[in-house]
């Protein structure tokens, strides 16, 4: 696989030369520059804050789905924290040769495997919910480790339209879960819907409003997280806000292996995620090609490779700690985008601390005591922010050309089946349930099968790897 960068390593550019830390009149590239610690700090916090709700989202949401205890969550959330850690420190740091693309890169627990593992727990018991999601996740990391070298012979069969009605899909069907949150979380209580908990919801999501309009610089990027303190502050008078079970968190502890219980490997949930795979590898060396520009460092094939071999090893050991899913975060390559500041060093740190916060169970417990309605007002932000993205993807995509409009609208169409009529596949085959009761599995896979039917069969296709991740 060799995909084209734009430009040698070499290149000069504004900021693409530096000296070296003592003075040396040898060139040091902005991406292995080591930064001065007062502006280490502060640009690793900014990274931090820019994907901290995003990493504590799906052990959010799946620890609820599941009816996990706080103790629970507190878990999943740690676990999150600690993989994303790690993950991120193997991508910048990396082992040359073998593992990490060594850009400024985030990894972390992606919000794209959320739908289907919720579709993969309502098809199990309540004790083989979480190790029939671990098993699938695991497979999936070894699914991605297999066909990572091979990958960019496969990318034309993921084009813009593809992954855009994915992301898309992704934001839509996830809708559901904050409008939940936001009614109080728990549909079986008395309670539930109650307007005190709307107006909670709708209080935080003005919050985050008003601070996205007014608020300066550090302070807009990290909007949400105001959003969800202010929330949870304003609770307390009204007793909506519980914060007793953090007497019984743990201040440190390592995440115990397999906590949940032994992984099960169920054929359905392993397409279903393997499916979400082919997703995240596309979005990832997307990622690692535009942050590849940004930097003005060349990105080939082989930094590709190994990025992407960083993802399904992380992917693969996630869950015997009780992690999910890893993948890029393209909010961090936002980051780097708007404050030019592209060591990754200053990424790795920030690595650093989230492996810290996932040894600190207190902090996420923290996070999981936060009142529903608040996490519910927030998450129409956060859901719906991806959903954007991927209809940005699409506003891209060639949609003047009226077999892509088809292939959009049908794809779009297969994905809400399983939010408009929840009980649509009702009798159908247990796998196929699993595989099709998640929105964005039937999207891509239909997306994925008119794709093919439009654009490569009978047709003489040329666009390479390079194309299509640009385009993307």
């Amino acid at each position: 696989m060799a995909v084209p960068a734009k430009g040698p390593a070499e290149a000069e550019s504004p900021c693409s030369t530096s000296s070296g830390p003592q003075g040396s009149a040898d060139p040091v590239h902005p991406v292995d520059e080591k930064l001065h610690v007062s502006r280490l700090v502060p640009a690793a916090l900014q990274h931090i804050a820019a994907m901290y709700a995003g990493v504590v989202t799906p052990p959010l949401i799946i620890g609820q789905a599941v009816h996990l205890d706080t103790a629970g969550r507190t878990r999943l959330i740690a676990a999150s924290l600690l993989i994303a850690g790690l993950a991120t420190l193997l991508q910048t740091l990396g082992v040359k040769g073998f593992v990490g693309n060594r850009l400024p890169f985030v990894n972390a627990a992606s919000s794209a495997g959320i739908a289907p593992m919720l579709a993969i727990a309502e098809t199990n018991a309540s004790g083989d919910q979480l190790p029939a999601i671990y098993g699938a996740v695991m497979v999936a990391g070894v699914f991605c480790l297999a066909i990572g070298p091979f990958f960019g012979r496969l990318l034309r069969f993921f084009p813009p339209l593809v992954t855009g009605v994915v992301i898309t899909l992704i934001g839509v069907t996830l809708m559901p879960v904050p409008v939940g949150w936001a009614q109080g979380g728990d549909a079986t209580s008395a309670d539930y819907g109650d307007m005190r908990f709307l107006a909670l919801a709708g209080f935080t999501l003005v919050v985050i409003l008003l601070i996205q309009r007014f608020g300066k610089g550090f302070v807009k990027q990290v909007a949400l997280l105001f959003g969800l303190l202010i929330g949870t502050l304003a609770a307390i008078p009204f007793g909506m806000a519980d914060f007793s079970a953090l007497g019984s968190a743990p201040v440190a502890a390592l995440p115990t292996p397999f906590a949940f219980g032994a992984p099960q490997f169920q054929p359905a949930a392993i397409v279903s995620l393997c499916l979400v795979m082919l997703v995240l590898m596309t979005e990832s060396s997307a990622g690692m090609l535009a942050i590849g520009e940004i930097c003005d460092r060349e990105t080939s094939g082989r930094t590709i490779t190994r990025g992407l071999r960083t993802d399904g090893i992380a992917t693969f050991l996630g869950p015997v700690f009780g992690g999910f899913p890893t993948s890029a975060f393209a909010q961090n390559v936002g980051v780097v985008s708007l404050t030019k500041v592209r060591s990754r060093y200053v990424v790795a740190v920030a690595g650093g601390a989230l492996l810290i916060l996932g040894v600190f169970p207190m902090l996420g417990a923290v996070v999981s005591l936060v009142p529903m309605p608040v996490l519910g007002g927030a998450g129409i932000v956060l859901f719906g922010s991806i959903a954007v993205s991927g209809i940005r993807t699409l506003s891209e995509a060639g949609l003047d050309d009226s077999s892509n409009i088809i292939l959009v609208a049908v794809s779009l169409g297969a994905g809400i089946i399983p939010l408009a009529a929840p009980t649509f596949y009702a009798d159908f085959p247990a796998w196929a349930q699993t595989v099709l009761g998640s929105g964005i599995s039937a999207g891509a896979l239909v997306a994925v099968t008119l794709n093919l039917f439009f654009h490569h069969l009978g047709t003489r296709s040329s666009a390479g790897a390079a194309a299509a991740l640009k385009s993307t």
